[in-house]
C-alpha cells in the first residue's frame, strides 16, 4: 500500500454521546469495554475520540488498546465477535500518557497511532475502567455492524474475552469517533437524528456501499434515541432521551473530512407531549408549533452551511397506530414533510416517508415495513431507506 498521499484525516466511524438511563448501578469499576469498528478506508494512522459530553463527574480511562480483529476473510462485513490478532495490539496514548481524565462535558482526541489499516478491516478499541467510573456518557446503537462487549477485569490485551465474565452490549460508553489518516478523495457523510437513525439504516447504507463498490465515503452516525429538536427532559425518568438538537447539532457535525449531512429528526417533538394529567413530565406546553419545528430545522441548515457543508433533509416516517397517534400529530408530520420537500434552505430531500409508507394509506407503514410498534421501521424498511440515498452524496 502506497501511503505517500495519505494526508487527510477522515472519521470512519462515530457516535453521538447521550445520557445513560439512570439506575442505581450506573458506576463501573474493574471493567473492560471492547468495541469492534468496521473500517472503510486504507490509511497509515488512526486516532480516537473519547467523550464525556453528558457526564456530571470527571472520569478516568485507565488504559486504551486498539487491535485488528480476527474475522471471516470471505465476508468482511460479518460482525466479527470479540477476538483480536494479538500481534497487532497497539497502546493508545493521550499527550503521551496511557491513561486520560475526562472532565464533565469534555472530549479528548488521542495521539496519532501509526498503524497501517485497510479498507473493510475490523478494528477493536478496548477501554479499561480501573476505578469507580460514572457511566453516564453513552449512546445505544443497533444494526448489522454495531455492538460491543464488556468484561470484568483488565481484558484489553486478551486475545478473546473470558466467556464467563463477558456480556454483549449495544451501549457505547465514551467512545465517539475513530479517524483514519487517508487519501484526499475520501470523505464522511454524517447521519444525524433520533432512534430511527440510531437503529439500522446507517449500517445498511455502509453495506450498500460495500456491495456497490463505492469506496470513498464513510457513514458516520450521530443519533440519540428519544431526542427532540427543541426540548429535553429535566428529570431522571426520561433524561436518557437525550440532549435537544439545538444543543447537539453544531457539536456533532464537527467530524473530520465531512462533506454532507443528512438529518432525520423531529418526530419525537410531535409525539411526546400528552398532558400533565396523563404524564407529569410530558406537558402540552412541550408541543411545538409547526413553525417552531421548521425554525429548528432551519437552524440545522444554517449551521451546516456556515460550516461549509451540504445538508439534506429526511422526511418523517409514518406513525399511524403509535400509542399517541392523533389526527393533529399526523397533520404536523405532513406539514414538516412538505417543508422538507420544497424548501430552498436545504440542499435536497431524501423522501424516507415515501420509501416506507403504504401508498394506499400513506399515514401507515407498508406491509412488512413496520417493526411492530408503528413508529420504528423493520429491517426490510431500513434497507429501503438506505437504498434511496442519492449517489451524489456517496461518490
Amino acid at each position: 500500500m502506497n501511503t505517500n498521499n495519505f494526508n487527510k484525516w477522515v472519521t470512519v466511524w462515530g457516535n453521538a454521546m447521550s445520557i445513560t438511563d439512570r439506575r442505581p448501578e450506573n458506576y463501573a469499576r474493574n471493567l473492560t469495554l471492547r468495541y469492534p469498528i468496521f473500517n472503510v478506508f486504507n490509511g497509515k494512522a488512526i486516532r480516537i475520540t473519547l467523550d464525556n459530553f453528558t457526564g456530571t463527574e470527571a472520569v478516568t480511562i485507565a488504559k486504551v488498546v486498539i487491535a485488528k480483529m480476527q474475522g471471516n476473510i470471505d465476508d468482511k462485513t460479518k460482525f466479527p465477535g470479540d477476538k483480536i490478532k494479538h500481534e497487532t495490539l497497539t497502546p493508545v496514548t493521550f499527550a503521551g500518557k496511557k491513561s486520560v481524565r475526562l472532565e464533565p462535558g469534555a472530549e479528548v482526541v488521542s495521539d496519532e497511532i501509526k498503524i497501517d489499516v485497510y479498507q473493510h478491516e475490523w478494528l477493536a478499541v478496548s477501554l479499561y475502567l480501573e476505578d469507580f467510573t460514572q457511566m453516564r456518557s453513552s449512546v445505544i446503537i443497533t444494526g448489522a455492524l454495531s455492538g460491543g462487549y464488556y468484561s470484568v477485569g483488565d481484558c484489553t490485551e486478551s486475545l478473546s474475552l473470558p466467556m464467563k465474565l463477558t456480556r454483549s452490549t449495544n451501549c457505547y460508553y465514551f467512545l465517539s469517533g475513530l479517524d483514519v489518516l487517508t487519501e484526499e478523495k475520501n470523505h464522511a457523510l454524517v447521519c444525524y437524528g433520533d432512534s430511527i437513525t440510531a437503529q439500522a439504516w446507517p449500517d445498511e447504507l455502509t453495506l450498500r456501499l460495500v456491495n456497490e463498490g463505492i469506496k470513498n465515503v464513510a457513514v458516520v452516525r450521530k443519533a440519540t434515541s428519544g431526542s427532540r429538536i427543541l426540548r429535553e427532559y429535566d428529570n431522571i425518568t426520561y433524561e436518557s432521551y437525550g440532549v435537544k438538537g439545538l444543543t447537539r447539532f453544531a457539536r456533532e457535525i464537527k467530524v473530520a473530512g465531512v462533506k454532507n449531512v443528512i438529518f432525520q429528526h423531529g418526530i419525537n417533538d410531535i409525539i411526546h407531549p400528552v398532558g400533565e394529567e396523563i404524564n407529569p413530565f410530558r406537558p402540552w406546553s412541550d408541543l411545538p408549533s409547526t413553525e417552531e419545528l421548521i425554525n429548528g430545522l432551519s437552524y440545522y441548515a444554517d449551521t451546516a452551511h456556515e460550516a461549509g457543508l451540504k445538508i439534506w433533509g429526511g422526511t418523517l416516517l409514518p406513525i399511524y397506530g403509535w400509542r399517541t397517534y392523533a389526527a393533529f400529530r399526523e397533520e404536523m408530520r405532513k406539514q414538516i414533510n412538505a417543508w422538507i420537500k420544497t424548501t430552498d434552505k436545504i440542499d435536497g430531500c431524501i423522501d424516507f416517508d415515501n420509501a416506507v409508507c403504504d401508498k394506499n394509506m400513506p399515514e401507515r407503514f407498508a406491509d412488512g415495513f413496520d417493526s411492530g410498534d408503528h413508529l420504528h421501521p423493520s429491517i426490510t424498511a431500513y434497507k429501503a431507506m438506505a437504498e434511496i440515498i442519492p449517489e451524489e452524496l456517496l461518490k
